[in-house]
């Protein structure tokens, strides 16, 4: 997904929005410094975690979706792909991330330094099922979250061990990620995340129990004509919504026309190109060279 781009500026006449970063930081041995959003970068390890469409289309879906967004926490964030994503489409927001793995910390912290974040920025290690968000913090706007999607035993380990908790469940899914986004939430917040398809009646049941109300749903569909294998929810607290808010199969949520990434000639869409637009990436590939 990473766009190379040795100008550090433009990418086949498309032009980077937004300022320039301040840098002044360089990769270690092992790791890549590559684009994120319009001219952020972000530390990644050159075989480990690196961040993916998923990680776009939660943040974005997050910055879409929430009605007002002051301040965002980001749930098991990894190398902090997801928080500078919605960072960069809000520039004004404050951002707390909680993150387990030291490794990971560091290179999200490099990267926030890299794109001038300190002041916005708290990065937190520590494990989302614990109350790890200091006083003073809390309530957030907007709460999002890329849980892992495979309990252990049902997919190949990945041989970096920094890959493996994201990919893997290791301190929780989306039952914790839930009771987390129900402890951080202001009044009128969203919580949005990604989660598979084939594991939904467990996003619904983790909303419920921890008495939220699923607002919004949009299936992801890797190239037309595959079945959607992801999908994108927005969540907000019930003592926040009516209470005669219609739900069920003529209510609430309301489920959107499937968003198609890539068409059968693996094109990416014009809707997933203007997605693309809106978050500071090149739009991609639409026609092939000649037509």
């Amino acid at each position: 997904m990473e766009e190379r781009d040795p100008d550090g500026d433009a990418f086949r006449g498309w032009r980077r929005p937004g300022p320039r970063p301040p840098g002044g930081l360089e990769p270690a041995d092992g790791e890549t410094l590559d684009f994120l959003c319009g001219s952020f970068r972000i530390f990644q390890a050159a075989r480990g975690h690196r961040y993916s469409t998923d990680d776009l289309l939660v943040a974005w879906w997050g910055v879409v979706s929430a009605p007002r967004v002051e301040r965002i926490l980001d749930l098991g964030s990894g190398i902090g792909s997801v928080a500078m994503a919605a960072a960069w489409k809000l520039p004004g927001s404050r951002v707390v991330t909680i993150e387990a793995q030291a490794f990971s910390v560091a290179l999200a912290r490099r990267s926030v330094r890299f794109n001038g974040l300190e002041g916005s920025f708290r990065i937190l290690e520590g494990d989302l099922r614990d109350e790890a968000v200091p006083a003073g913090e809390a309530p957030f706007d907007l709460v999002l979250g890329a849980p892992p999607y495979f309990e252990p035993g049902t997919a190949t380990e990945p041989r970096h061990p920094q890959a493996g908790p994201a990919r893997i469940t290791r301190r929780g899914a989306i039952a914790e990620y839930a009771a987390a986004a129900r402890r951080n939430l202001a009044p009128g917040g969203l919580f949005a995340f990604v989660w598979p398809l084939a594991r939904h009646d467990e996003a619904g049941e983790a909303l419920e129990r921890e008495r939220l109300v699923l607002l919004r749903r949009r299936d992801v569909v890797f190239r037309e004509g595959e079945p959607p294998l992801v999908a994108l929810y927005a969540a907000s607290r019930t003592e926040d919504l009516p209470a005669e808010l219609p739900r069920g199969s003529e209510g609430f949520p309301f489920v959107e026309p499937p968003l198609v990434v890539r068409r059968r000639d693996g094109r990416h869409t014009t809707e997933y190109a203007a997605l693309r637009l809106s978050m500071g990436f090149p739009p991609g590939d639409l026609a092939r060279r000649g037509h």
